[in-house]
């Protein structure tokens, strides 16, 4: 039966956390949680969920996950704790890591992120930040393995703002040699030095393309991946950014120009009719609601990995 092996980082900050081989062992045993194949105990193991943001799938696949695994979660609402009226995260992250075995936050800055992890003695996940969000894009590389079998040849195309799921997407995908294309409107480019660090790790330099034309960028593509256009925190923006992304709409023209076996992805809440269209996420080529339940399986995994 396949075990869990210990991580060589402490924490899940970025996808760069993970080596290769450490990410496909990730993989392999979340199909193995899916598929019932895996029975871990973390009897007596607690997590802390320490939420800066609204969440839906990230908070219940993190407390379902921990469940699973025979441990327990506790919700550190900033709003009903001490964290919500200014206490120093250098003391928060002290004292909570004596009473939990693993913390996942879901904040604004990485730098935050970082803080915690510095002073934590125990695991920090993240669990999103406005600089990656490294969870999702496990569940997203889990869900492309599951279609395809393989990563060898596949095309990942995300179309749309070049945020958080779109860095994560590069340096997860750098980490197993896909290629990955972004297609963006001018301005809208991934952070730079995301940029630089998957070009550090592709062995071909090819397979990260970034892109301003979604046409060009879906043809002969896999899969084709969005997300919503303005993001947490970007309320003030909205008007804005929906006029800059015309033409960025994953609609079934831009489907017909990908390959006929592409799949649909979207790290959801969705806006209908705008970064997609209602008739592609309700198409025979979704995999999104497949994609939002292996958050799960890939927590699971993650946990069980930096707990064992």
């Amino acid at each position: 039966m396949l075990k869990p092996n210990k991580l060589a980082n402490n924490n899940f900050l970025s996808s760069l956390d993970l080596s290769t081989d450490e990410a496909l062992h990730v993989l392999e045993l979340a199909k193995n949680f899916k598929n019932k194949k895996i029975n871990i105990d973390l009897k007596n193991k607690v997590l802390g969920l320490i939420f800066d943001k609204s969440s839906t799938r990230t908070r219940v696949s993190f407390q379902v996950a921990m469940s699973r695994l025979g441990g327990t979660t506790i919700d550190l609402n900033p709003t009903t704790s001490q964290i919500g009226r200014g206490e120093l995260i250098k003391d928060t992250a002290r004292v909570l890591s004596s009473y939990c075995d693993v913390i996942a936050v879901r904040t604004f800055d990485h730098l935050d992120l970082e803080e915690y992890a510095k002073w934590s003695s125990k695991p920090v996940i993240n669990a999103l930040t406005d600089l990656e969000h490294p969870c999702q894009a496990l569940a997203d590389f889990l869900t492309i393995h599951e279609e395809f079998n393989h990563f060898k040849e596949v095309v990942l195309t995300f179309i749309g703002d070049g945020n958080n799921v779109a860095n994560s997407l590069i340096l997860c995908g750098a980490l197993l040699g896909v290629e990955v294309r972004i297609a963006c409107p001018k301005g809208y480019e991934p952070n730079s030095l995301i940029i630089k660090k998957a070009y550090e790790i592709y062995k071909n330099k090819d397979l990260l393309k970034i892109t301003n034309d979604p046409i060009t960028a879906v043809k002969g593509a896999n899969v084709l991946y969005t997300d919503v256009w303005s993001s947490m925190g970007e309320e003030n923006q909205k008007e804005e950014k929906d006029k800059d992304f015309l033409g960025f709409t994953i609609d079934n023209n831009l489907v017909g120009n990908a390959n006929k076996d592409a799949i649909i992805l979207h790290c959801l809440p969705a806006y209908r009719a705008k970064e997609i269209t209602d008739e592609v996420i309700e198409s025979k080529r979704s995999r999104i609601f497949e994609q939002a339940e292996n958050r799960l399986h890939a927590q699971q995994a993650l946990l069980s990995c930096l707990l064992s």
